[in-house]
């Protein structure tokens, strides 16, 4: 026959619940647990409950009110954490559970959340503002590249660079893009730059890889340094898809370092099609505006009469000679400015084959200009004799020659022309003019003739 336990030391289930409180508290003070989020349920009160569970177990979790107000996330079923906390009991039920004092994104989540909050310190401090962008450089002379000395960004950034510009300056800093210090040499080779005269523009990037790859250009070092370099930067980090703090720094993002390289420089074929379009365009302005002043010419010339053709022959001449002063004036200062622009092209680019070509193109600007003063110079003495000519036919044309022959004509004292003695009067006056002077007369007697004079 079976006999009954002991009754003595018997305990309570709240002083077994208890002992059990004391012995986990004080075996496990602070511990860090990672595992994955279930039932994230937000109470009423503020607290957040939650479990963490892996593939055999589940642990039941807290987290109090105050702490969850601090929190930089908002946690989610399914998502991995790390949280870290006080293992203890909820005597209410006899269980145990976390009191969770941290808890953060495990792996990728930790990098980004990390990501997001230097981003937002860096934004606040107006490193990414608009405001502060600088233009690219019309026609860099030298662009500075800071990447890796090997692999495929370096290749594409040189092959596209000699491809847009062949002559272009190409200053390659080598830097480790990636791993422990490669933030640091990145940094050091923008500030050397800095220092470096003579470079125009740099470009700062590598080619593509994972957030943990490209993890040296979000470190604070390279943002700041990118922020303030002393000349422009194209950011050429990664591909399109990524996009890092210091894309948000640059003055400028590019896609790819092919499109940094595309960004950098223009086509010197294209630039050099433009040079032609001006040059025409100008060709066009000084044909249309001979022109023009051709038919002011032709509009003074038919202004004026027999009377003062020597005035208008005198003031057209005046005109032209002006006309021809001013036009070799503009002509030299064309002539000059481009030279500046040639010499200003060389001393930027520092083109090899240049010094060659430009002593053609003198060769070549001053036949042009010989050429040009010439055709000028026989233009204007074809225009004189052609003056000339219409003087002299003026002059057969005009009445004074018939005056010469001992003819003169008569006017009313209002100056118009007497005709025929049809309407004059006796004792009428009129002013006779001759080839050399005036008289006055009067009429005497009226004698009305044929119509052939008879």
């Amino acid at each position: 026959m079976a006999t009954a336990p002991q009754t003595e030391g018997v305990l309570s289930v709240s002083s077994l619940t208890q002992r059990i409180k004391d012995t986990l508290e004080d075996a496990f003070p602070a511990v860090w647990v990672k595992g994955e989020l279930t039932g994230v349920r937000k109470a009423a009160s503020g607290h957040l409950y939650f479990s963490l569970k892996d593939a055999a177990s589940q642990l039941d979790c807290v987290m109090w009110k105050s702490t969850f107000a601090r929190l930089g996330f908002d946690p989610q079923d399914g998502a991995e954490v790390e949280a870290f906390g006080d293992v203890t009991v909820y005597p209410p039920r006899g269980r145990y559970q976390l009191a969770a004092r941290e808890l953060r994104p495990a792996g990728m989540g930790a990098l980004l959340l990390a990501l997001e909050q230097r981003k937002r310190a860096l934004q606040a401090e107006g490193l990414f503002d608009a405001a502060r962008k600088r233009p690219l450089p019309r026609y860099p002379m030298r662009i500075g590249l800071v990447t890796s000395p090997v692999g495929a960004a370096v290749r594409d950034l040189i092959s596209v660079l000699r491809a847009r510009w062949p002559s272009i300056g190409i200053v390659l800093a080598p830097v480790r893009v990636q791993g422990e210090g490669a933030a640091e040499e990145i940094a050091a080779a923008i500030r050397d730059f800095g220092r470096l005269h003579g470079v125009d523009l740099l470009i700062v990037g590598r080619g593509g890889g994972s957030i943990e790859d490209l993890w040296a250009f979000n470190e604070e070092i390279v943002v700041r340094a990118v922020a303030g370099a002393a000349v422009p930067v194209i950011a050429a980090v990664g591909h399109e898809v990524d996009w890092t703090l210091t894309d948000l720094a640059a003055d400028v993002r590019a896609a790819t370092p092919s499109n940094a390289a595309e960004l950098a420089v223009r086509v010197r074929d294209e630039v050099a099609a433009e040079v032609a379009r001006r040059r025409d365009a100008l060709t066009r302005a000084l044909t249309q505006g001979m022109a023009e002043r051709r038919r002011r010419l032709q509009r003074l010339l038919d202004q004026y009469g027999f009377r003062r053709q020597r005035d208008a022959l005198g003031l057209i001449q005046q005109r032209v000679d002006d006309f021809t002063a001013r036009l070799e004036t503009a002509l030299r200062g064309h002539l000059a400015r481009a030279r500046e622009r040639c010499r200003a092209l060389v001393q930027r680019y520092g083109l090899r084959e240049w010094p060659r070509a430009l002593q053609r193109w003198r060769a070549a600007a001053a036949t042009a200009e010989t050429r040009l003063q010439a055709a000028l110079i026989e233009r204007l003495t074809a225009q004189r004799t052609r003056l000339l000519g219409y003087g002299d036919r003026l002059r057969a044309l005009s009445p004074r020659l018939v005056l010469e022959r001992g003819y003169c004509l008569a006017r009313r004292p209002d100056g118009t022309l007497v005709r025929s003695v049809e309407g004059l009067a006796v004792g009428e006056l009129l002013a006779l003019e001759f080839a050399r002077g005036e008289a006055d007369a009067r009429i005497e007697g009226l004698r009305p003739g044929g119509r052939d004079g008879g």
